[in-house]
Parts: structure tokens; sequence; C-alpha cells
């Protein structure tokens, strides 16, 4: 969860000639998988993939706004938060959440496809995950799906070379006199 302090400010509202005064707050922030199914739901493209083109400050701050587990947030209360208060929330966003790590063995091209709300839901299914997770920060509930799939491979086939040392190894093994 990321605390997001907004402070009291006043701003100029130009359709209705007036100004307006926010009140100061703090706003408990879960980048989750429903605050994304929920951005998906309104702007109709894939938040996770940058080959839908760079996200507006609007959809940025709409992005916040689905993210937001505080109950009862005044909507002019968005309008105070600042572009280096988004670019932190961003940053917790990319925070991977976990200790796992994993080696770059991925092969190939990468795909021409969008990783939307519907895929990750379906790779959980797929995996036996339960639903409670979508409440977890993405970037764990990712990890956790990458894990269940790697473990979930079969065994990669060792090259010919790799095959030989090892039986060369083996044999060398077995040659050795026994100490008794």
């Amino acid at each position: 969860m990321y605390l997001l302090h907004i402070n009291k400010s006043e701003y100029y509202d130009a359709d209705k000639n007036e100004f307006f005064e926010t009140p100061e707050k703090y706003l408990e922030l879960e980048h989750s998988l429903i605050s994304v199914s929920k951005w998906e739901a309104k702007w109709k493209r894939a938040f996770l993939s940058e080959k839908t083109g760079p996200k507006t400050r609007e959809e940025l701050l709409d992005y916040i706004k689905c993210m937001t587990l505080t109950k009862n947030v005044d909507p002019t209360v968005y309008e105070s938060i600042t572009d280096q208060q988004i670019a932190d929330v961003m940053k917790y966003a990319g925070d991977p959440m976990t200790a796992t790590s994993f080696k770059n063995t991925r092969k190939g091209r990468a795909s021409n496809s969008f990783i939307t709300n519907e895929v990750i839901y379906w790779q959980m299914c797929q995996n036996g995950i339960p639903f409670e997770c979508q409440k977890w920060h993405l970037n764990r509930l990712m990890t956790l799906i990458r894990v269940c799939n790697e473990k979930g491979e079969p065994p990669k086939k060792m090259s010919e070379d790799a095959l030989l040392r090892q039986y060369a190894s083996t044999n060398a093994k077995r040659r050795k006199p026994k100490k008794h």
C-alpha cells in the first residue's frame, strides 16, 4: 500500500469562474489487478503496455483514482496532485515488491499481444491462484504467476556437449578406485 499525502490547495475552475479550496488529505493507494481492471474498463486500452503510447496526465490521475482504497474522497482532491506525486506513485507501481528474481532466459521475439487484466485473470485461473490475490500489488502477483509457469514447465533438455561432459564426469567418478 502507498500513502499519498495531498496538501491543502487552491485552484481556479475556469468553467465556473470560481476559486476552490481542496482539503489536506491522505490517500491509501494500491497498484493491483483490480485497479488495472477499473482503468482498462474506462479507457479501453491496455494499461501495462507501452505499445499503446504514453499515458496523459488525465489518464494517470484517473489510474490513481482507480488505485484509491480510501473511501468517500472528494473528487476535487485529485486536482491537487502534482506531477512529482504522480511520478512517485508510478515508481511505487514499478517496484517489484518481492525478493524473487529470474534469469532472463526467454528466447525469440517479443510478443505483439498486449497484457490486459483479462489475460492476467486467465493466468490466475490456469495456475489455480485464488482471486483474493487480485488485491495484491500487481508486480507481486505477476511474479507468482511467473513462478507457477516456470515451475510447471518440463525440465529443459541438455545440449549434446553438456550431456557428454556429464557422462564423462560420471564415468570418471566410477573409475576411481574405492578406498576401503
